[in-house]
């Protein structure tokens, strides 16, 4: 009689483990799929930035032309400036 009661609780023992582990693999498929769609989100977060930031690259490098070309002017006007009033000087 002990072994039917020792058979019976070892069968519900494994049957309790049984469940718990077919609950763990049901919580940890979840976790998976949270974690992929968290990592999808993340991942296009992170190519919009870098999408931004090439953009913010390309327009720093168009107003460094502008900055450069503003400063060649200014040299130039400068020199004119210079050269007007060394002229009026030697008349």
């Amino acid at each position: 009689m002990e072994n039917k009661e020792d058979s019976g609780k070892a069968e519900k023992l494994f049957k309790n483990f049984g469940k718990k582990v077919d609950d763990f693999m049901a919580e940890l498929n979840d976790a998976g799929s949270r974690i992929n769609k968290e990592f999808e989100s993340r991942f296009e977060e992170l190519k919009d930035s870098a999408e931004k930031l090439k953009n913010e690259a390309k327009n720093k490098e168009r107003w460094k032309e502008v900055e450069d070309s503003l400063k060649k002017a200014g040299d130039e006007l400068n020199r004119a400036v210079k050269a007007a009033f060394k002229k009026k000087k030697e008349s």
